[in-house]
């Protein structure tokens, strides 16, 4: 199982980037490219990012 690897802030910031992105495919310019908004609204959701396990990154607070 991965472990979490995405901390409070990042967590934040991504929820609110990906709804952010999210809601331009149904008001603004209504670009599909808004799609792209579910990558850090899922990865803030559940805590883990692929990326950071690819290169060993962690904001996470030690334990």
């Amino acid at each position: 199982m991965l472990k979490n690897n995405v901390g409070g802030l990042d967590r934040i910031l991504r929820i609110v980037v990906g709804l952010v992105l999210v809601s331009l495919v149904f008001v603004g310019p209504k670009t599909p490219w808004g799609w792209i908004g579910l990558v850090p609204l899922i990865t803030g959701l559940v805590r883990i990012c692929p990326l950071y396990s690819l290169i060993g990154a962690n904001t996470c607070p030690r334990k």
